[in-house]
Protein backbone atom coordinates (compact mmCIF):
# COMPACT_ATOMS: atom_id res chain seq x y z
CA UNK A 1 0.00 0.00 0.00
CA UNK A 2 0.86 3.68 -0.16
CA UNK A 3 0.04 5.37 3.15
CA UNK A 4 0.10 9.09 3.97
CA UNK A 5 0.86 9.84 7.63
CA UNK A 6 0.67 13.14 9.49
CA UNK A 7 2.38 13.31 12.87
CA UNK A 8 4.82 10.69 11.58
CA UNK A 9 7.82 11.98 13.56
CA UNK A 10 6.02 11.69 16.89
CA UNK A 11 6.18 8.90 19.47
CA UNK A 12 3.57 6.66 17.81
CA UNK A 13 4.17 7.87 14.26
CA UNK A 14 7.86 6.93 14.23
CA UNK A 15 7.16 3.34 15.26
CA UNK A 16 4.27 3.11 12.80
CA UNK A 17 6.47 4.27 9.89
CA UNK A 18 9.18 1.77 10.85
CA UNK A 19 6.68 -1.08 10.98
CA UNK A 20 4.95 -0.21 7.71
CA UNK A 21 8.31 0.23 5.98
CA UNK A 22 9.55 -3.19 7.09
CA UNK A 23 6.33 -4.67 5.66
CA UNK A 24 7.16 -3.17 2.25
CA UNK A 25 4.62 -0.35 2.09
CA UNK A 26 5.31 3.06 0.56
CA UNK A 27 4.98 5.97 2.98
CA UNK A 28 4.22 9.64 2.51
CA UNK A 29 5.27 11.69 5.55
CA UNK A 30 3.41 14.99 5.99
CA UNK A 31 5.53 17.19 8.24
CA UNK A 32 5.95 20.79 9.35
CA UNK A 33 9.71 20.20 9.64
CA UNK A 34 11.17 18.32 6.65
CA UNK A 35 14.76 18.71 7.94
CA UNK A 36 13.89 16.97 11.18
CA UNK A 37 11.91 14.29 9.35
CA UNK A 38 14.94 13.54 7.16
CA UNK A 39 17.02 12.97 10.31
CA UNK A 40 14.37 10.64 11.76
CA UNK A 41 13.89 8.77 8.47
CA UNK A 42 17.21 8.96 6.54
CA UNK A 43 16.69 8.06 2.90
CA UNK A 44 19.26 5.19 2.78
CA UNK A 45 17.32 3.39 5.51
CA UNK A 46 13.86 4.39 4.20
CA UNK A 47 14.03 4.21 0.39
CA UNK A 48 10.25 3.85 0.03
CA UNK A 49 9.48 7.03 1.96
CA UNK A 50 8.69 10.50 0.64
CA UNK A 51 8.68 13.64 2.81
CA UNK A 52 6.16 16.40 2.06
CA UNK A 53 6.27 19.78 3.83
CA UNK A 54 2.88 21.01 5.00
CA UNK A 55 1.13 23.45 7.31
CA UNK A 56 -1.58 21.38 8.99
CA UNK A 57 -4.15 24.17 9.31
CA UNK A 58 -3.70 25.62 5.80
CA UNK A 59 -4.81 24.33 2.40
CA UNK A 60 -1.97 24.00 -0.08
CA UNK A 61 -0.21 22.04 -2.78
CA UNK A 62 0.67 19.41 -0.16
CA UNK A 63 -2.93 18.21 -0.44
CA UNK A 64 -2.26 17.03 -4.01
CA UNK A 65 0.04 14.34 -2.63
CA UNK A 66 -2.94 12.49 -1.10
CA UNK A 67 -4.14 11.43 -4.57
CA UNK A 68 -3.07 7.87 -5.25
CA UNK A 69 -2.61 6.93 -1.60
CA UNK A 70 -4.46 3.83 -0.39
CA UNK A 71 -4.92 5.14 3.14
CA UNK A 72 -4.31 8.15 5.38
CA UNK A 73 -3.34 8.09 9.07
CA UNK A 74 -3.82 11.40 10.88
CA UNK A 75 -1.78 11.48 14.10
CA UNK A 76 -0.99 15.21 14.24
CA UNK A 77 -1.80 17.39 17.25
CA UNK A 78 -0.17 19.66 19.82
CA UNK A 79 0.93 17.64 22.92
CA UNK A 80 -1.68 17.86 25.67
CA UNK A 81 0.27 17.11 28.87
CA UNK A 82 3.28 19.36 28.33
CA UNK A 83 3.08 22.83 29.86
CA UNK A 84 0.33 24.91 31.42
CA UNK A 85 -3.03 25.27 29.74
CA UNK A 86 -3.04 28.98 29.09
CA UNK A 87 -5.97 30.23 26.97
CA UNK A 88 -3.59 30.44 24.00
CA UNK A 89 -2.33 26.89 24.53
CA UNK A 90 -5.85 25.50 24.86
CA UNK A 91 -6.72 27.12 21.56
CA UNK A 92 -3.62 25.58 19.98
CA UNK A 93 -4.52 22.13 21.37
CA UNK A 94 -7.96 22.44 19.78
CA UNK A 95 -6.90 24.04 16.49
CA UNK A 96 -4.10 21.61 15.64
CA UNK A 97 -6.60 18.77 15.89
CA UNK A 98 -9.75 20.36 14.50
CA UNK A 99 -8.24 22.39 11.66
CA UNK A 100 -5.58 19.78 10.92
CA UNK A 101 -8.23 17.10 10.47
CA UNK A 102 -10.38 19.48 8.43
CA UNK A 103 -7.55 20.00 5.93
CA UNK A 104 -6.79 16.27 5.72
CA UNK A 105 -10.47 15.60 4.93
CA UNK A 106 -10.40 18.42 2.38
CA UNK A 107 -7.37 16.82 0.71
CA UNK A 108 -9.10 13.43 0.58
CA UNK A 109 -12.19 15.01 -1.00
CA UNK A 110 -10.03 16.60 -3.73
CA UNK A 111 -7.99 13.46 -4.42
CA UNK A 112 -8.38 11.48 -7.63
CA UNK A 113 -8.11 8.61 -7.06
CA UNK A 114 -9.12 8.85 -3.40
CA UNK A 115 -7.75 6.80 -0.52
CA UNK A 116 -10.10 4.06 0.64
CA UNK A 117 -9.66 4.71 4.38
CA UNK A 118 -8.88 7.46 6.90
CA UNK A 119 -7.60 6.37 10.32
CA UNK A 120 -8.01 9.40 12.57
CA UNK A 121 -6.76 9.80 16.11
CA UNK A 122 -8.92 10.87 19.03
CA UNK A 123 -8.44 10.29 22.76
CA UNK A 124 -10.14 8.72 25.76
CA UNK A 125 -10.44 12.26 27.10
CA UNK A 126 -13.69 12.11 25.10
CA UNK A 127 -15.38 10.44 28.07
CA UNK A 128 -14.42 12.87 30.81
CA UNK A 129 -12.99 11.60 34.10
CA UNK A 130 -14.31 9.33 36.86
CA UNK A 131 -12.97 7.12 39.66
CA UNK A 132 -16.10 4.93 39.63
CA UNK A 133 -17.57 4.71 36.12
CA UNK A 134 -16.47 2.47 33.25
CA UNK A 135 -16.58 3.64 29.65
CA UNK A 136 -16.70 1.85 26.31
CA UNK A 137 -17.20 3.07 22.74
CA UNK A 138 -20.96 3.52 23.31
CA UNK A 139 -20.54 5.79 26.35
CA UNK A 140 -21.53 9.45 26.22
CA UNK A 141 -18.99 12.25 26.05
CA UNK A 142 -17.94 14.24 29.11
CA UNK A 143 -18.32 17.97 29.68
CA UNK A 144 -14.78 19.24 30.25
CA UNK A 145 -12.23 20.85 27.91
CA UNK A 146 -10.69 17.60 26.64
CA UNK A 147 -14.13 16.15 25.95
CA UNK A 148 -14.94 19.21 23.86
CA UNK A 149 -11.65 18.89 21.96
CA UNK A 150 -12.32 15.23 21.16
CA UNK A 151 -15.91 15.87 20.05
CA UNK A 152 -14.91 18.66 17.65
CA UNK A 153 -11.90 16.63 16.44
CA UNK A 154 -14.04 13.58 15.69
CA UNK A 155 -16.75 15.67 14.03
CA UNK A 156 -14.25 17.02 11.51
CA UNK A 157 -13.13 13.47 10.73
CA UNK A 158 -16.73 12.31 10.30
CA UNK A 159 -17.10 14.68 7.34
CA UNK A 160 -14.90 12.32 5.27
CA UNK A 161 -17.85 9.95 5.05
CA UNK A 162 -19.42 12.38 2.57
CA UNK A 163 -16.73 11.18 0.13
CA UNK A 164 -17.60 7.48 0.73
CA UNK A 165 -14.20 6.92 2.35
CA UNK A 166 -14.14 4.42 5.22
CA UNK A 167 -13.44 6.12 8.57
CA UNK A 168 -11.88 4.56 11.66
CA UNK A 169 -11.51 6.76 14.76
CA UNK A 170 -9.11 5.43 17.40
CA UNK A 171 -9.49 6.91 20.88
CA UNK A 172 -5.98 6.63 22.26
CA UNK A 173 -5.28 5.77 25.87
CA UNK A 174 -1.89 6.53 27.43
CA UNK A 175 0.71 4.91 25.16
CA UNK A 176 3.50 3.04 26.96
CA UNK A 177 6.91 2.60 25.35
CA UNK A 178 10.47 3.89 25.51
CA UNK A 179 9.65 7.58 25.77
CA UNK A 180 6.29 9.31 25.97
CA UNK A 181 4.48 9.42 29.30
CA UNK A 182 6.38 6.44 30.72
CA UNK A 183 9.73 8.05 29.96
CA UNK A 184 8.86 10.89 32.33
CA UNK A 185 7.92 8.48 35.13
CA UNK A 186 11.01 6.25 34.95
CA UNK A 187 13.60 8.72 36.29
CA UNK A 188 12.18 9.00 39.86
CA UNK A 189 12.11 5.19 40.09
CA UNK A 190 15.72 4.96 38.95
CA UNK A 191 16.58 7.41 41.74
CA UNK A 192 14.69 5.30 44.32
CA UNK A 193 12.07 8.05 44.59
CA UNK A 194 9.20 6.54 42.61
CA UNK A 195 5.60 6.41 43.65
CA UNK A 196 2.01 7.08 42.61
CA UNK A 197 0.95 10.47 41.30
CA UNK A 198 -1.83 12.26 43.16
CA UNK A 199 -4.38 10.15 45.05
CA UNK A 200 -3.26 6.90 43.40
CA UNK A 201 -6.92 5.95 42.97
CA UNK A 202 -7.37 7.46 39.52
CA UNK A 203 -7.74 4.99 36.66
CA UNK A 204 -4.92 4.59 34.16
CA UNK A 205 -6.12 3.34 30.77
CA UNK A 206 -3.03 2.43 28.78
CA UNK A 207 -1.82 0.58 25.68
CA UNK A 208 1.61 -0.71 24.63
CA UNK A 209 3.20 1.15 21.71
CA UNK A 210 3.45 -2.03 19.61
CA UNK A 211 -0.23 -2.76 20.16
CA UNK A 212 -1.38 0.69 19.07
CA UNK A 213 0.75 0.37 15.94
CA UNK A 214 -0.79 -3.05 15.30
CA UNK A 215 -4.28 -1.63 15.77
CA UNK A 216 -3.62 1.21 13.31
CA UNK A 217 -2.41 -1.30 10.71
CA UNK A 218 -5.45 -3.49 11.28
CA UNK A 219 -7.68 -0.43 10.83
CA UNK A 220 -5.94 0.32 7.53
CA UNK A 221 -6.22 -3.20 6.16
CA UNK A 222 -9.42 -4.66 7.61
CA UNK A 223 -12.29 -3.36 5.50
CA UNK A 224 -14.94 -4.35 8.05
CA UNK A 225 -13.55 -1.94 10.65
CA UNK A 226 -15.47 1.33 10.68
CA UNK A 227 -16.42 3.85 13.35
CA UNK A 228 -14.98 4.39 16.83
CA UNK A 229 -12.61 2.01 18.64
CA UNK A 230 -10.93 2.48 22.01
CA UNK A 231 -7.17 2.11 21.62
CA UNK A 232 -6.59 0.86 25.15
CA UNK A 233 -5.51 -2.43 26.68
CA UNK A 234 -8.29 -4.66 28.05
CA UNK A 235 -6.97 -4.38 31.63
CA UNK A 236 -6.84 -0.75 32.87
CA UNK A 237 -5.31 -0.24 36.32
CA UNK A 238 -5.35 2.26 39.18
CA UNK A 239 -2.38 4.61 39.44
CA UNK A 240 -1.30 2.80 42.64
CA UNK A 241 -1.15 -0.47 40.69
CA UNK A 242 0.89 1.16 37.94
CA UNK A 243 3.39 2.43 40.50
CA UNK A 244 3.66 -0.91 42.27
CA UNK A 245 4.15 -2.81 39.01
CA UNK A 246 6.82 -0.35 37.83
CA UNK A 247 8.64 -0.77 41.13
CA UNK A 248 8.50 -4.56 40.92
CA UNK A 249 9.74 -4.68 37.31
CA UNK A 250 12.55 -2.18 37.98
CA UNK A 251 13.37 -3.65 41.40
CA UNK A 252 12.88 -0.25 43.01
CA UNK A 253 10.68 1.05 45.84
CA UNK A 254 7.36 2.58 44.83
CA UNK A 255 6.11 4.17 48.02
CA UNK A 256 6.99 7.86 47.60
CA UNK A 257 3.88 9.62 46.24
CA UNK A 258 3.99 12.73 44.08
CA UNK A 259 1.41 15.13 45.59
CA UNK A 260 -1.22 16.52 43.29
CA UNK A 261 -0.41 20.13 44.15
CA UNK A 262 3.14 19.66 42.85
CA UNK A 263 1.84 18.54 39.46
CA UNK A 264 -0.69 21.38 39.41
CA UNK A 265 2.08 23.89 40.13
CA UNK A 266 3.88 22.73 36.98
CA UNK A 267 0.99 22.02 34.62
CA UNK A 268 -1.91 24.11 35.93
CA UNK A 269 -5.18 22.90 34.40
CA UNK A 270 -3.12 20.45 32.31
CA UNK A 271 -2.54 18.42 35.49
CA UNK A 272 -6.03 17.02 34.93
CA UNK A 273 -4.54 14.54 32.45
CA UNK A 274 -2.52 12.75 35.15
CA UNK A 275 -4.45 13.53 38.34
CA UNK A 276 -7.85 12.41 37.07
CA UNK A 277 -8.47 9.35 34.95
CA UNK A 278 -11.07 7.09 33.44
CA UNK A 279 -11.59 3.35 33.20
CA UNK A 280 -11.91 2.73 29.48
CA UNK A 281 -12.64 -0.71 28.03
CA UNK A 282 -11.96 -1.64 24.37
CA UNK A 283 -15.23 -3.45 23.71
CA UNK A 284 -15.44 -2.87 19.94
CA UNK A 285 -11.69 -3.34 19.55
CA UNK A 286 -11.92 -6.83 21.02
CA UNK A 287 -15.02 -7.56 18.93
CA UNK A 288 -13.00 -6.61 15.82
CA UNK A 289 -10.73 -9.58 16.50
CA UNK A 290 -7.69 -7.53 17.44
CA UNK A 291 -5.15 -9.62 19.35
CA UNK A 292 -3.06 -7.76 21.92
CA UNK A 293 0.61 -8.64 22.30
CA UNK A 294 0.54 -7.03 25.76
CA UNK A 295 -2.92 -7.32 27.31
CA UNK A 296 -1.74 -6.81 30.90
CA UNK A 297 0.50 -4.21 32.51
CA UNK A 298 3.08 -6.65 33.90
CA UNK A 299 3.92 -8.04 30.45
CA UNK A 300 3.96 -4.56 28.88
CA UNK A 301 6.28 -2.99 31.46
CA UNK A 302 8.56 -6.04 31.53
CA UNK A 303 9.05 -5.76 27.77
CA UNK A 304 9.68 -2.00 27.89
CA UNK A 305 11.77 -1.68 31.04
CA UNK A 306 13.97 -4.78 30.81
Amino acid sequence: MKIAISGATGFVGTRLVEKLHTEGHRILVLTRNPTFAQKVFPSPAFPNLEIIAYTPSVSGTWQDAIAGCDGVVNLAGEPIAEGRWTPERKQEILNTRKLGTQKIVEAIAKANPRPSVLVNTSAIGYYGTSETASFDEDSASGNDFLSQVCREWEQEATNVKDTSVRLVILRFGIVLGNGGALGKMITPFKLFAGGPIGSGQQWFSWIHLDDIVGLIIQALTKSTMEGVYNATAPQPVRMNDLSTTMGNVMNRPSWLPVPGFAIEAILGDGAKVVLEGQKVLPKRTLESGFEYQYPNLQSALTQILT
